[in-house]
């Protein structure tokens, strides 16, 4: 998909992080777009904000874990711009047993259903409702489906399972896209650290999904943590990468190679019918650097 302008673009997390800097990108490309977001209040703002950019955009309350929501954030869009020809399935949570020190089977049925519901559920809900309509369309489109580079390397609990079924999901897209010869590409997003609010996803966490007698972080865990990921990369440049990754047809979009090595040792791994190295993440790196 080489021509942006005038075409219409649904994104999910749209109100913050990533999904907001890709919001925004697509808009300089002439695009309409259709922020989607579980979160009413920072929806309506990225709204308005676009909004008086002159950007031609609509906001769709959506909860991506229910098939419901997403049906009628697709209608919506239908309704205000009559094709959608880019979709960015977003949304994700981090959560239930990702923090340093845990183990996966100490996770709880909680954390299992909700991060699941997310991060599984959330993009599938996506390829199920948007994929028939933009086959229908016979244009030129792309979907772009948000893992992580825990999708990629060994571990990292409930969360890492989710997003390696992600990249599990856009390969098979991406097969059958060209199996039946279709004109719409796949891109799967695999990012490292990134400065968005992925850290404070538990503001999103249903009650019925609470764990009980959960600790909140001390003031210091949570400076901690935020630093951590202020050192990452900007959503800006990922969304560029993102306009790039399209154009360009591109499968799989790595947004850092400072985890090189360990994805290479999990492919070894498997290659020879063994198991991976424990390999430590690398440390983390000043903005301006790479990883």
């Amino acid at each position: 998909m080489q021509d942006f302008d005038g075409k219409v673009a649904v994104i999910t997390g749209a109100a913050s992080g990533m999904g907001r800097a890709m919001a925004e990108r697509f808009a300089q490309e002439g695009m309409k777009v259709v922020l989607a977001d579980v979160e009413a209040g920072p929806l309506e703002i990225a709204v308005q904000q676009m909004h008086h950019a002159e950007h031609d955009v609509i906001g769709v309350l959506t909860d991506v874990s229910k098939a419901e929501s997403v049906e009628n954030l697709a209608q919506k869009a239908l309704a205000a711009y009559g094709k959608v020809h880019v979709v960015c399935n977003n949304a994700g949570v981090s959560g239930g047993n990702g923090s340093p020190g845990s183990v996966i089977w100490e996770a709880s049925l909680n954390d299992w259903t909700w991060v699941t519901n997310v991060n599984y559920w959330g993009v599938a809900h996506g390829i199920r409702v948007f994929v028939p309509i933009m086959l229908r369309q016979d244009e030129e489109g792309h979907v772009v489906n948000t893992s992580s580079m825990s999708g990629v390397t060994p571990g990292n609990g409930v969360y890492g399972a989710t997003k390696h079924a992600v990249v599990s999901m856009s390969e098979s897209l991406y097969r059958d896209f060209k199996r039946r010869n279709t004109k719409l590409g796949v891109t799967c997003l695999i990012p490292d650290v990134t400065n968005t609010r992925m850290i404070d996803a538990v503001r999103n966490r249903p009650p019925e999904f609470a764990n009980q007698g959960e600790v909140a972080r001390t003031p210091e865990e949570q400076q901690r943590i935020a630093a951590w990921a202020a050192a990452g990369k900007q959503p800006e440049e990922v969304a560029e990468m993102v306009v790039q990754a399209i154009r360009n047809n591109q499968l799989y979009l790595l947004t850092h190679d400072a985890q090189d090595e360990r994805i290479e040792d999990r492919f070894r791994g498997i290659m020879n019918r063994s198991a991976f190295t424990f390999i430590e993440r690398p440390p983390r790196v000043p903005p301006s650097g790479r990883g």
